[in-house]
This record gives C-alpha cells, structure tokens and sequence, in this order.
C-alpha cells in the first residue's frame, strides 16, 4: 500500500457528484488532479487523485441511478480504487425533496448498490429529520416511511444508519419566507431525543445500528446505555477496516467539530457554486439550482 498515508476523496458533501456531474468526476480521474475552490476565501487548490495516491472515494447521493447506469463504479474499481458511499434515502415527499426519485425507485438503488459493491460499503442517511407547519395545519414531520426505508436497507445487508436534525441555516430561512403559509420548526431536544430512541428501537430489531450527525446536546441527554451513537461519516478506521492500507487517522477540523462531527480528514472535491446541485431540496443547506420562487423550482435539469 505504499510508504505514505494515502488520501480519502469525498464526491461530495457540496453537491450530488453521482446523480449529476459524474462525467466531470471521471474527467478529472482521468486527468488525475482536481482544482477545488475554497469556498471561504475561493482559493484553489490540487488535489491529486492518481489510483496510487487515494485510499479510498466516499460518495454521497440521493440518486444512484446515474451512477449505476453507467457503470461507473465498476470503472473505478477496475482502475484500482476502492469505494464507500452514503445513500441518503428519506421518506417521500415532493414538498421537501421535489426532485428526488420516487421512493420505490430508490429502494431498488439500495439493493442494487449492495450487490454491485458490497452491503459493508453503504451507509444508510435518513437525513434530515424535518418538523414543519403548513398553512394553519398541524406540525407534521418526515418519518412516514422510516420503518419501510429501513426493512428494504436491512434485507440488503445495510448495517448503518446516520441522522441530524435540519438545522436552520440562513439560506434556508431566507427560502422558506418566500413561501406561501409554510414553516420549520425547530423542535425541542425533549422530542429529539425521544424521536432518536423510537428510531433506535425499529433499527435495533433490523440489526441496524444508529448514529446521529452534529449533535451532540442532543446524544448527550441521552442514556448511557441507548446504544445510538454519535457518527463518524468519514472515518479512517472503518476504511481501513474495510480496505486495509494507511490512513492517519486525523480529525477534520473543517467540519463541525464543535457540534459533534466525528469525521477524519479528506478532501471534498465539490463546488457550491459549479456544481448546483438539482435535487432542490427545500431543506438544503447546499446551493439548488432554483428556489421557490423561480419557475423551475421543480423541475429536473
């Protein structure tokens, strides 16, 4: 595996590299270099991606489908690279994701990314928990299908399941006024944590294990012996559990440490600003291609 740690490319937590760009990801594989743009101060850096410099490539999507379609995995496998991906998969809902697939059709992603590349390199996201007021109606949330998401991820051998709860960035609440009679809301940690322990208990007996995301006043209250604990989506020693190699182990102080974030260090090659992201979903705290009161907010690209 070489004399030197190698890197871990994260295709992205900016944007769906999978569903969307990943003509422009093979691109860059191909030429062996990416140039990622700081979004803070938009410096631009190299990160190189030859076969022999990364350890590992963590996908993150809502939509495998062009992934899968393509064969790109495969691809990249053949070329020497080993995979892990994060499957956000969340009840449907065409308010809060308009542009997602329909829930059947990503079920059958979940199986079909399971077989093609092996149940141990999925992560489940049913991510985020939203609450929310439309109109002068009753408060309603997300978890509608939680239970029949997490039956299909069991029966194909998932193992993991990450959640948050929205949190309410300033984009996100600079979209939600424009819209007509709708409201999140920020539930109490009472409910949060009550939320996370029924979750526990539906997984538990499907033999998935549960991990929550940024938040740690949360995870804190509750029991010692809940068994939910918090997540590490990047985490070196699961990699090289899974692929063996050198990974070292160093904590990503770019993410949210503060709040909880367990993840070691990688490089995300997404942009916020190249790669809009289609999905719109209303809840992003990434760029959508549109918001609510464009024309296209709902339609595909």
């Amino acid at each position: 595996m070489g004399n030197f740690p190698k890197t871990v490319i994260s295709a992205s937590r900016r944007t769906d590299i999978p569903a969307f760009y990943m003509d422009w990801f093979m691109g860059g594989i191909r030429k062996g270099v990416f140039d990622v743009v700081n979004p803070y101060n938009r410096r631009v850096t190299k990160v190189p991606v030859a076969a022999g410099q990364v350890h590992t490539i963590v996908f993150w999507s809502k939509n495998y489908a062009p992934f899968l379609s393509g064969d790109f995995g495969t691809r990249l496998e053949q070329a020497g690279y080993h995979l892990a991906f994060h499957f956000t998969v969340n009840s449907q809902s065409l308010l809060l994701e308009p542009n997602v697939p329909p829930l059947p059709e990503r079920l059958t992603q979940i199986k079909a990314l399971c077989r093609r590349h092996g149940p141990g390199a999925v992560i489940w996201r049913f991510d985020p928990i939203c609450r929310y007021r439309v109109g002068d109606g009753e408060v309603a949330d997300n978890l509608a299908d939680f239970e029949r998401i997490a039956t299909v991820a069991s029966g194909a051998g998932i193992r993991r399941c990450i959640t948050s709860f929205m949190d309410p960035y300033r984009k996100i609440e600079r979209r939600v006024s424009r819209m007509d009679r709708f409201s999140f809301i920020d539930s109490s940690t009472e409910w949060k944590r009550s939320t996370l322990l029924d979750m526990h208990r539906t997984l538990a007996a499907l033999n998935i294990g549960l991990e929550v995301c940024c938040e740690r006043p949360v995870l804190d209250g509750l029991p010692a012996d809940s068994g939910i604990k918090g997540a590490s989506c990047i985490s070196h020693q699961d990699l090289m559990d899974g692929y063996g190699g050198d990974l070292p182990g160093k904590r990503d102080r770019g993410q949210r440490m503060g709040q909880g974030c367990g993840c070691d260090i990688s490089s995300d090659i997404g942009s916020y600003h190249r790669h809009p992201c289609y999905h719109n979903c209303l809840f992003c705290y990434a760029n959508p291609a549109a918001d609510p009161g464009s024309g296209n907010w709902k339609s595909n690209p």
